[in-house]
């Protein structure tokens, strides 16, 4: 069953076109991911769906409503919840109040927030012995670690994850796949968009490829795998490079 319908789905930036009748679906407890070069349209569907971006023309449908014009704030009510690229953790507060933010949407107590906040932490070993350490003290890894624990507080259906492992040393590379993968066990779906299309398409049930604001391919992942141009666009085989397009 589709828990996301994006059909048909434009975005204009002034003169510029980042997306162009773009429609996919994401199923209920899959995980999806976007693959594409970068400019090829994958952050701006991210953003068009949890409402920083309006579309120029098309639809989206989460659980059956249309969301399309909806501000961020409403989206969030509804269940999507968005990581963006680029960790963004507050330097001045520490990680146990950076994951407490993520709950602001809830009504609960402090004391349910911060109880909530403990359960994300053993969700997230490597960052629990610094609960209290301010966040700007944290390697990268583990602040995209806080990230996504962060945008997990607000009990979402939907989970948007912009390049997770952008930046991040193989090891840590391997560890937030796992935890991506423990998500989706706990019943959370995931529309994922990463350019190490290898790890992204290990982790997914289904996967889109963007080229230049269009969808081109979608299939599972053992047929993308298969798939010479993705194979050599993607995966590090071959000639063929990436196309490279303005408008990510």
């Amino acid at each position: 069953m589709a828990l996301l319908e994006i059909i048909d789905l434009s975005v204009r930036y002034g003169e510029i076109e980042a997306l162009h009748d773009v429609s996919l679906q994401v199923n209920e407890s899959s995980v999806v991911t976007l693959l594409g070069s970068n400019g090829a349209g994958k952050s701006t569907t991210l953003r068009a769906i949890s409402g920083l971006v309006p579309p120029t023309r098309g639809d989206i449908i989460f659980e059956g409503a249309s969301i399309a014009g909806l501000g961020p704030e409403a989206i969030v009510r509804r269940g999507i919840s968005h990581v963006p690229e680029g960790r963004r953790v507050f330097p001045g507060l520490s990680v146990r109040e950076n994951i407490m933010l993520g709950a602001s949407n809830r009504k609960l107590s402090t004391s349910a927030i911060r109880r909530a906040a403990d359960d994300m932490l053993e969700l997230f070993p490597d960052i629990r012995p610094f609960a209290n350490a301010l966040g700007w003290t944290l390697s990268g890894g583990q602040q995209q670690m806080v990230s996504v624990a962060r945008g997990l507080m607000a009990q979402p259906r939907l989970l948007l994850l912009d390049e997770p492992s952008l930046g991040l040393a193989p090891v840590i590379v391997q560890t937030v796949f796992r935890i991506i993968a423990e998500i989706q066990r706990r019943g959370t779906t995931v529309l994922l968009v990463e350019q190490n299309a290898r790890m992204a398409l290990k982790v997914a049930d289904y996967g889109y490829v963007l080229e230049s604001g269009r969808l081109t391919l979608g299939g599972k992942p053992d047929d993308l795998l298969r798939d010479q141009d993705i194979v050599s666009a993607y995966l590090g085989a071959g000639k063929r490079a990436p196309v490279m397009h303005g408008g990510s």
